[in-house]
């Protein structure tokens, strides 16, 4: 699996952790066993988004795409598992932090391939290779 690849598996890991330890919290209150639930999920988030950055994600990039689909994630699993109200203007609020975590990661991987390009390009001027 490409290193890329791999480190948004992990990340959507880290995504999916977090957000099952959170709504766990709030189940907690009719299961108490569930606080092995919301430790492990919690601890396996923080271990996937590590492995996340390990594998070349940006922590900037990889925090705003954690943190940003965490708060939809929740929101809309809540709304649709405990009966919690989205309003308009909320889900507004989530479409325009899709929007920006769609921009985030695009802005990154762009920015990604630029610096691999001026790399080679100085690789090759140092080397004294024709670039073209």
């Amino acid at each position: 699996m490409p290193r890329g690849l791999r480190a948004d598996a992990f990340l959507l890991c880290a995504i999916v952790s977090e957000v099952t330890a959170t709504l766990s919290l709030k189940a907690l209150m009719r299961a108490p066993w569930l606080v092995v639930v919301v430790v492990i999920g919690y601890g396996a988030s923080f271990v996937f988004l590590a492995l996340t950055l390990r594998n070349g994600k940006g922590i900037g990039v990889a925090y705003g795409i954690w943190g940003a689909s965490g708060v939809v994630l929740t929101a809309v699993a809540s709304w649709w598992l405990f009966g919690e109200a989205i309003s308009p203007l909320m889900a507004i609020g989530f479409a325009l932090i899709a929007c920006g975590v769609v921009v985030v990661e695009v802005g990154s991987e762009l920015h990604r391939r630029r610096a691999g390009r001026d790399r080679a390009a100085a690789a090759d001027a140092i080397e004294g290779r024709d670039p073209a």
